[in-house]
């Protein structure tokens, strides 16, 4: 029985070739899904970036409001009103009185 060199050679050459193909293939899957996490991780980035953003924004007026009220709670409007006298319709202020 003879030893067929230039058969052997040829399976080898399409095995190393198939493994080769493979080789690339499984790199490329690779790299989309790197690409694929890389593009998430800068969106999950961004979107906690603008929630943390807006949420700043509302805190911030919140507060603003809250010293907004406290200061007005504490203003003593009293003083800077003047009494009016009204004038009366005897014993009664003067109001207005429809069908009586």
């Amino acid at each position: 029985m003879q030893f067929d060199l230039s058969t052997l050679e040829t399976g080898t050459l399409v095995f190393i070739g198939t493994l080769v193909f493979a080789l690339i293939l499984a790199a490329f899957v690779l790299a989309a899904g790197l690409a694929a996490l890389v593009l998430l991780g800068v969106g999950k980035l961004a979107w906690v970036v603008v929630v943390n953003s807006l949420l700043a924004v509302v805190h911030g007026i919140n507060a603003g409001w809250d010293r907004l009220v406290h200061h007005a709670s504490t203003v003593d409007v009293a003083g800077e009103l003047q009494a009016q006298s009204t004038p009366s319709t005897g014993t009664y202020p003067r109001v207005i009185l429809r069908d009586s």
